[in-house]
């Protein structure tokens, strides 16, 4: 048996396939736009995340006078508490300038009542 096809056939399978693979493509950058263009969240999620320790750009030691501390969008910051420490990179929504430490700190690290302070990235100030 013979498995020639007709051209017509194969032109519009072809046609067909491309058109679904346009589409598809499409929808996920749709979402994935959707997804960025989003606002906050009322999470961590909003200020950054939380990365592995030794990978900072600077070092932060709190105490118990520390009121606030001053942070660059952008930055990875490590924080350094009564011997507990952890790291944050920051990457907030313009409107995110300030926020309490605590709402990113991991349970049972004390970091008071202390005040981030988010100034925008430099790579994009005009």
């Amino acid at each position: 048996m013979s498995t020639t096809r007709n051209p017509k056939e194969l032109k519009m399978k072809t046609t067909t396939r491309l058109t679904f693979a346009l589409t598809f493509a499409a929808a996920v950058v749709g979402t994935v736009g959707a997804a960025h263009a989003a606002g906050p969240t009322g999470t961590t999620a909003d200020y950054g995340q939380l990365v592995n320790n030794g990978i900072n750009d600077r070092t932060i030691d709190l105490d118990a006078n520390t009121k606030y501390v001053n942070v660059e969008d952008g930055e990875t910051v490590q924080f350094v508490t009564q011997g507990q420490h952890f790291t944050w990179h920051f990457d907030t929504f313009p409107n995110q300038s300030e926020f309490k430490l605590q709402s990113i700190a991991p349970a049972g690290v004390n970091v008071g009542n202390t005040e981030v302070y988010v100034a925008s990235n430099p790579l994009y100030r005009g």
